[in-house]
Protein backbone atom coordinates (compact mmCIF):
# COMPACT_ATOMS: atom_id res chain seq x y z
CA UNK A 1 0.00 0.00 0.00
CA UNK A 2 2.78 2.41 0.91
CA UNK A 3 4.49 1.85 -2.45
CA UNK A 4 1.27 2.58 -4.30
CA UNK A 5 0.72 5.69 -2.18
CA UNK A 6 4.26 6.94 -2.85
CA UNK A 7 3.82 6.28 -6.57
CA UNK A 8 0.56 8.23 -6.57
CA UNK A 9 2.16 11.18 -4.81
CA UNK A 10 5.03 11.17 -7.31
CA UNK A 11 2.65 11.29 -10.25
CA UNK A 12 0.74 14.16 -8.62
CA UNK A 13 3.98 16.13 -8.12
CA UNK A 14 4.99 15.59 -11.76
CA UNK A 15 1.54 16.68 -12.92
CA UNK A 16 1.75 19.78 -10.68
CA UNK A 17 5.20 20.71 -12.05
CA UNK A 18 4.12 20.40 -15.69
CA UNK A 19 1.58 23.29 -15.58
CA UNK A 20 4.17 25.49 -13.78
CA UNK A 21 6.79 24.74 -16.43
CA UNK A 22 4.29 25.41 -19.19
CA UNK A 23 3.40 28.75 -17.59
CA UNK A 24 7.08 29.75 -17.37
CA UNK A 25 7.62 28.87 -21.01
CA UNK A 26 4.52 30.85 -22.01
CA UNK A 27 5.73 33.87 -20.01
CA UNK A 28 9.14 33.60 -21.67
CA UNK A 29 7.63 33.50 -25.15
CA UNK A 30 5.34 36.42 -24.30
CA UNK A 31 8.27 38.45 -22.99
CA UNK A 32 10.30 37.73 -26.12
CA UNK A 33 7.43 38.84 -28.33
CA UNK A 34 7.05 42.03 -26.28
CA UNK A 35 10.77 42.78 -26.61
CA UNK A 36 10.63 42.09 -30.35
CA UNK A 37 7.82 44.61 -30.80
CA UNK A 38 9.37 47.10 -28.39
CA UNK A 39 12.77 47.29 -30.10
CA UNK A 40 11.83 46.04 -33.60
CA UNK A 41 14.15 43.02 -33.39
CA UNK A 42 15.00 40.79 -36.33
CA UNK A 43 14.38 37.05 -36.35
CA UNK A 44 16.55 35.18 -33.83
CA UNK A 45 17.77 38.36 -32.09
CA UNK A 46 17.71 38.40 -28.26
CA UNK A 47 17.79 41.29 -25.82
CA UNK A 48 20.74 41.03 -23.43
CA UNK A 49 20.32 44.30 -21.50
CA UNK A 50 17.89 47.22 -21.36
CA UNK A 51 18.57 50.66 -19.90
CA UNK A 52 16.82 53.99 -19.37
CA UNK A 53 18.07 57.41 -18.16
CA UNK A 54 18.17 58.07 -14.43
CA UNK A 55 15.59 60.62 -13.21
CA UNK A 56 18.44 62.45 -11.41
CA UNK A 57 19.97 63.17 -14.81
CA UNK A 58 17.13 65.58 -15.57
CA UNK A 59 17.38 67.66 -12.39
CA UNK A 60 18.51 70.72 -14.39
CA UNK A 61 15.24 70.61 -16.33
CA UNK A 62 13.21 70.42 -13.14
CA UNK A 63 15.25 73.33 -11.73
CA UNK A 64 14.40 75.45 -14.78
CA UNK A 65 10.71 74.96 -14.03
CA UNK A 66 11.35 76.03 -10.43
CA UNK A 67 13.10 79.21 -11.65
CA UNK A 68 10.13 80.13 -13.84
CA UNK A 69 7.79 79.52 -10.89
CA UNK A 70 9.90 81.77 -8.65
CA UNK A 71 9.79 84.55 -11.29
CA UNK A 72 6.00 84.31 -11.25
CA UNK A 73 5.98 84.53 -7.45
CA UNK A 74 8.19 87.62 -7.47
CA UNK A 75 5.93 89.37 -10.01
CA UNK A 76 2.88 88.28 -8.04
CA UNK A 77 3.80 90.75 -5.25
CA UNK A 78 6.63 93.00 -6.45
CA UNK A 79 6.11 95.51 -3.65
CA UNK A 80 7.27 92.86 -1.15
CA UNK A 81 10.82 93.44 -2.43
CA UNK A 82 10.79 97.02 -1.13
CA UNK A 83 11.44 97.95 2.47
CA UNK A 84 12.30 101.20 4.23
CA UNK A 85 15.99 100.35 3.84
CA UNK A 86 15.80 99.38 0.14
CA UNK A 87 18.51 100.90 -2.01
CA UNK A 88 18.47 102.24 -5.52
CA UNK A 89 19.11 98.85 -7.14
CA UNK A 90 16.03 97.28 -5.49
CA UNK A 91 13.91 100.24 -6.57
CA UNK A 92 15.24 99.91 -10.12
CA UNK A 93 14.30 96.21 -10.18
CA UNK A 94 10.78 97.00 -9.01
CA UNK A 95 10.54 99.76 -11.62
CA UNK A 96 11.48 97.27 -14.36
CA UNK A 97 8.95 94.79 -13.01
CA UNK A 98 6.17 97.39 -13.15
CA UNK A 99 6.85 98.44 -16.76
CA UNK A 100 3.59 98.55 -18.71
CA UNK A 101 1.51 99.06 -15.60
CA UNK A 102 -1.80 97.25 -15.29
CA UNK A 103 -2.38 97.11 -19.06
CA UNK A 104 0.49 94.74 -19.82
CA UNK A 105 3.24 93.31 -17.53
CA UNK A 106 6.02 94.24 -19.93
CA UNK A 107 8.64 93.81 -17.19
CA UNK A 108 7.69 90.14 -16.81
CA UNK A 109 7.92 89.61 -20.58
CA UNK A 110 11.37 91.24 -20.57
CA UNK A 111 12.67 89.05 -17.72
CA UNK A 112 11.26 85.82 -19.21
CA UNK A 113 12.60 86.69 -22.67
CA UNK A 114 16.06 87.13 -21.13
CA UNK A 115 15.83 83.74 -19.38
CA UNK A 116 14.68 82.11 -22.63
CA UNK A 117 17.56 83.65 -24.60
CA UNK A 118 20.23 82.66 -22.06
CA UNK A 119 18.85 79.12 -21.77
CA UNK A 120 18.93 78.72 -25.55
CA UNK A 121 22.45 80.15 -25.90
CA UNK A 122 23.91 77.98 -23.11
CA UNK A 123 23.27 74.92 -25.30
CA UNK A 124 22.71 72.54 -22.38
CA UNK A 125 20.21 69.74 -21.78
CA UNK A 126 17.53 72.40 -21.16
CA UNK A 127 18.12 74.11 -24.53
CA UNK A 128 15.99 71.76 -26.62
CA UNK A 129 13.30 72.96 -28.99
CA UNK A 130 10.34 71.86 -26.91
CA UNK A 131 11.74 73.49 -23.74
CA UNK A 132 12.36 76.72 -25.67
CA UNK A 133 8.81 76.57 -27.02
CA UNK A 134 7.46 76.20 -23.48
CA UNK A 135 9.57 79.15 -22.28
CA UNK A 136 8.29 81.30 -25.14
CA UNK A 137 4.72 80.33 -24.24
CA UNK A 138 5.37 81.29 -20.60
CA UNK A 139 6.92 84.56 -21.81
CA UNK A 140 4.03 85.54 -24.09
CA UNK A 141 1.22 84.21 -21.88
CA UNK A 142 0.46 87.65 -20.34
CA UNK A 143 0.35 89.21 -23.82
CA UNK A 144 -2.05 86.53 -25.07
CA UNK A 145 -4.32 86.75 -22.02
CA UNK A 146 -4.23 90.55 -21.83
CA UNK A 147 -4.29 91.12 -25.58
CA UNK A 148 -6.76 93.96 -25.07
CA UNK A 149 -4.24 95.59 -22.74
CA UNK A 150 -1.55 95.29 -25.41
CA UNK A 151 -3.88 96.90 -27.96
CA UNK A 152 -4.69 99.69 -25.52
CA UNK A 153 -0.97 100.23 -24.86
CA UNK A 154 -0.28 100.57 -28.59
CA UNK A 155 -3.22 102.95 -29.05
CA UNK A 156 -1.88 105.10 -26.21
CA UNK A 157 1.16 105.85 -28.36
CA UNK A 158 -1.03 107.49 -31.03
CA UNK A 159 -3.70 109.03 -28.83
CA UNK A 160 -3.74 112.04 -26.53
CA UNK A 161 -6.17 110.35 -24.13
CA UNK A 162 -5.58 107.31 -21.97
CA UNK A 163 -7.15 104.23 -23.62
CA UNK A 164 -8.45 101.58 -21.23
CA UNK A 165 -8.53 97.82 -22.02
CA UNK A 166 -11.97 96.80 -23.31
CA UNK A 167 -12.01 93.24 -21.89
CA UNK A 168 -10.33 93.74 -18.55
CA UNK A 169 -8.67 90.31 -18.25
CA UNK A 170 -5.84 90.16 -15.70
CA UNK A 171 -2.88 87.80 -15.71
CA UNK A 172 -2.80 86.04 -12.33
CA UNK A 173 0.87 85.31 -11.67
CA UNK A 174 0.15 82.87 -8.83
CA UNK A 175 -2.18 80.53 -10.71
CA UNK A 176 -0.34 80.95 -14.00
CA UNK A 177 2.94 80.02 -12.31
CA UNK A 178 1.40 76.92 -10.73
CA UNK A 179 -0.27 75.81 -13.99
CA UNK A 180 2.77 76.40 -16.23
CA UNK A 181 5.23 74.77 -13.83
CA UNK A 182 3.02 71.72 -13.20
CA UNK A 183 2.54 71.25 -16.95
CA UNK A 184 6.27 71.60 -17.60
CA UNK A 185 7.24 69.12 -14.87
CA UNK A 186 4.73 66.61 -16.27
CA UNK A 187 6.31 67.02 -19.72
CA UNK A 188 9.81 66.56 -18.26
CA UNK A 189 8.69 63.35 -16.53
CA UNK A 190 7.23 62.11 -19.82
CA UNK A 191 10.40 63.21 -21.68
CA UNK A 192 12.79 61.32 -19.38
CA UNK A 193 10.72 58.15 -19.85
CA UNK A 194 10.67 58.51 -23.64
CA UNK A 195 14.17 57.06 -24.05
CA UNK A 196 14.71 53.31 -24.28
CA UNK A 197 18.09 51.63 -24.81
CA UNK A 198 18.95 47.98 -25.47
CA UNK A 199 21.96 45.79 -26.13
CA UNK A 200 20.98 42.75 -28.15
CA UNK A 201 22.84 39.76 -29.50
CA UNK A 202 23.34 41.61 -32.80
CA UNK A 203 23.39 45.37 -32.20
CA UNK A 204 22.89 48.39 -29.95
CA UNK A 205 19.43 49.97 -30.22
CA UNK A 206 18.40 53.50 -29.23
CA UNK A 207 14.67 54.25 -29.20
CA UNK A 208 12.93 57.58 -28.56
CA UNK A 209 9.23 58.46 -28.57
CA UNK A 210 8.12 61.89 -27.31
CA UNK A 211 4.97 63.74 -28.35
CA UNK A 212 5.04 63.59 -32.18
CA UNK A 213 8.77 62.83 -32.38
CA UNK A 214 9.96 59.27 -33.12
CA UNK A 215 13.52 57.94 -33.49
CA UNK A 216 14.99 54.45 -33.77
CA UNK A 217 18.72 53.85 -34.34
CA UNK A 218 20.45 50.49 -34.69
CA UNK A 219 24.26 50.26 -34.53
CA UNK A 220 26.05 47.01 -35.32
CA UNK A 221 28.88 46.03 -32.98
CA UNK A 222 31.52 45.87 -35.71
CA UNK A 223 30.77 49.53 -36.55
CA UNK A 224 31.76 50.73 -33.07
CA UNK A 225 35.17 52.38 -32.93
CA UNK A 226 35.09 53.75 -29.37
CA UNK A 227 32.94 53.96 -26.25
CA UNK A 228 33.34 57.17 -24.23
CA UNK A 229 32.27 57.60 -20.62
CA UNK A 230 31.28 61.02 -19.27
CA UNK A 231 30.59 61.55 -15.58
CA UNK A 232 29.49 64.89 -14.20
CA UNK A 233 30.12 65.80 -10.54
CA UNK A 234 26.46 65.08 -9.78
CA UNK A 235 26.70 61.78 -11.67
CA UNK A 236 29.80 60.79 -9.71
CA UNK A 237 27.99 61.39 -6.41
CA UNK A 238 24.72 59.72 -7.43
CA UNK A 239 26.12 56.86 -9.54
CA UNK A 240 25.11 57.58 -13.14
CA UNK A 241 27.14 58.26 -16.28
CA UNK A 242 26.70 58.78 -20.03
CA UNK A 243 28.11 56.25 -22.51
CA UNK A 244 28.56 57.64 -26.02
CA UNK A 245 29.19 55.25 -28.90
CA UNK A 246 31.45 56.54 -31.67
CA UNK A 247 31.60 54.99 -35.13
CA UNK A 248 33.80 55.49 -38.17
CA UNK A 249 30.86 57.05 -40.01
CA UNK A 250 30.69 59.90 -37.46
CA UNK A 251 27.88 58.77 -35.15
CA UNK A 252 28.28 60.54 -31.80
CA UNK A 253 30.34 63.42 -33.23
CA UNK A 254 28.86 66.82 -34.04
CA UNK A 255 30.25 69.95 -35.66
CA UNK A 256 29.91 73.26 -33.87
CA UNK A 257 31.18 76.78 -34.45
CA UNK A 258 33.47 78.29 -31.86
CA UNK A 259 34.24 81.98 -31.67
CA UNK A 260 32.58 85.36 -31.32
CA UNK A 261 30.38 85.28 -34.37
CA UNK A 262 28.06 88.07 -33.22
CA UNK A 263 28.00 91.12 -35.43
CA UNK A 264 29.72 92.05 -38.66
CA UNK A 265 33.21 93.40 -39.16
CA UNK A 266 33.03 97.06 -40.24
CA UNK A 267 33.94 97.99 -43.78
CA UNK A 268 36.92 100.36 -43.59
CA UNK A 269 38.17 101.00 -47.13
CA UNK A 270 41.51 102.69 -47.66
CA UNK A 271 41.43 106.10 -49.30
CA UNK A 272 44.19 107.73 -51.29
CA UNK A 273 44.07 110.77 -49.00
CA UNK A 274 44.62 108.71 -45.83
CA UNK A 275 47.70 109.52 -43.86
CA UNK A 276 50.03 106.85 -42.55
CA UNK A 277 48.49 107.16 -39.09
CA UNK A 278 44.95 106.70 -40.50
CA UNK A 279 46.01 103.64 -42.52
CA UNK A 280 47.65 102.15 -39.45
CA UNK A 281 44.53 102.86 -37.38
CA UNK A 282 42.23 101.19 -39.92
CA UNK A 283 44.55 98.20 -40.13
CA UNK A 284 44.52 97.91 -36.35
CA UNK A 285 40.69 98.08 -36.28
CA UNK A 286 40.44 95.39 -38.97
CA UNK A 287 42.74 93.13 -36.97
CA UNK A 288 40.76 93.78 -33.80
CA UNK A 289 37.39 92.94 -35.37
CA UNK A 290 38.87 89.92 -37.17
CA UNK A 291 40.01 88.61 -33.79
CA UNK A 292 36.69 89.41 -32.09
CA UNK A 293 34.55 87.82 -34.80
CA UNK A 294 36.87 84.93 -35.61
CA UNK A 295 34.96 81.68 -35.97
CA UNK A 296 36.09 78.13 -36.51
CA UNK A 297 34.30 74.81 -36.77
CA UNK A 298 35.36 71.92 -34.55
CA UNK A 299 34.29 68.29 -34.32
CA UNK A 300 33.42 67.30 -30.79
CA UNK A 301 31.47 64.69 -28.83
CA UNK A 302 28.16 65.96 -27.51
CA UNK A 303 25.92 63.36 -25.85
CA UNK A 304 22.46 63.24 -27.41
CA UNK A 305 19.91 61.30 -25.31
CA UNK A 306 18.47 59.87 -28.54
CA UNK A 307 21.79 58.34 -29.66
CA UNK A 308 23.67 57.37 -26.49
CA UNK A 309 23.21 55.72 -23.10
CA UNK A 310 22.28 59.01 -21.45
CA UNK A 311 22.94 59.28 -17.71
CA UNK A 312 22.26 55.64 -16.88
CA UNK A 313 22.87 53.68 -13.70
CA UNK A 314 24.94 50.50 -13.82
CA UNK A 315 27.11 52.00 -16.53
CA UNK A 316 30.10 49.76 -15.67
CA UNK A 317 28.19 46.57 -16.57
CA UNK A 318 26.86 48.25 -19.71
CA UNK A 319 30.34 49.25 -20.87
CA UNK A 320 31.72 45.78 -20.12
CA UNK A 321 28.96 44.13 -22.16
CA UNK A 322 29.53 46.57 -25.05
CA UNK A 323 33.24 45.76 -25.10
CA UNK A 324 32.57 42.01 -24.97
CA UNK A 325 30.03 42.12 -27.81
CA UNK A 326 32.28 44.38 -29.87
CA UNK A 327 35.16 41.93 -29.45
CA UNK A 328 32.90 39.01 -30.32
CA UNK A 329 31.69 40.65 -33.55
CA UNK A 330 34.99 42.28 -34.58
CA UNK A 331 36.66 41.23 -37.83
CA UNK A 332 39.81 40.03 -36.04
CA UNK A 333 37.79 37.68 -33.82
CA UNK A 334 35.89 36.32 -36.81
CA UNK A 335 39.19 35.67 -38.64
CA UNK A 336 40.62 33.94 -35.56
CA UNK A 337 37.53 31.72 -35.31
CA UNK A 338 37.77 30.90 -39.03
CA UNK A 339 41.46 30.03 -38.70
CA UNK A 340 40.68 27.78 -35.72
CA UNK A 341 37.96 25.96 -37.68
CA UNK A 342 40.29 25.43 -40.65
CA UNK A 343 43.02 24.14 -38.35
CA UNK A 344 40.63 21.67 -36.73
CA UNK A 345 39.47 20.46 -40.14
CA UNK A 346 43.06 19.94 -41.30
CA UNK A 347 43.90 18.00 -38.14
CA UNK A 348 40.81 15.83 -38.65
CA UNK A 349 41.83 14.98 -42.23
CA UNK A 350 45.30 13.95 -41.08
Amino acid sequence: MSDDADGGQGEEEIQAEEPDQTKVEADTVSNQEAMKARFKLIEGEEVLLTKAPSPLGFMSMYMLGLIVFMVHMVFWKPDSLLTDDSGGFAKFIVWVMELGGSKLPFGFVLVMATITWFNRMMNTSTSGKWVTTWLLLATLAPVLIQIDGFIALVRDLFSDTDVEPFLGFKYNFLWAGIALTATYWALVFYYQRSFDYAITSNAVIFKHSFLLSRAHRRILFDRISEVQVERTPVGTMTGFATLTILTDSGVGIVEESVGGSVGVSPNLPDNQDDTSAEKAGKSLLRSFFALMFYQRTIRTVRPDPKHCFYKIRGWEDTKTLLNEMHKKHSQSTKLDNLAEILTQQNEGQE
